[in-house]
């Protein structure tokens, strides 16, 4: 269980850095709404952000 929250963390943090380096702060706010989204159960919410973040990677 300790293994998968190193993990998880390590992923969120390179994830992180790779939008902010990409997109600046709207890439870390869209993360950020991403996380929300899964943490409130609103899958909406969660998608819709994920899909603006992806084309903003692939605009970048």
């Amino acid at each position: 269980m300790l293994l998968f929250q190193v993990v998880r963390g390590l992923i969120e943090l390179s994830l992180a850095m790779t939008a902010q380096a990409r997109l600046g702060i709207v890439g870390v706010a869209l993360l950020f709404v991403i996380g929300v989204g899964i943490r409130a159960r609103r899958s909406g919410l969660a998608v819709g952000a994920a899909v603006l973040l992806a084309l903003m990677m692939t605009q970048a």
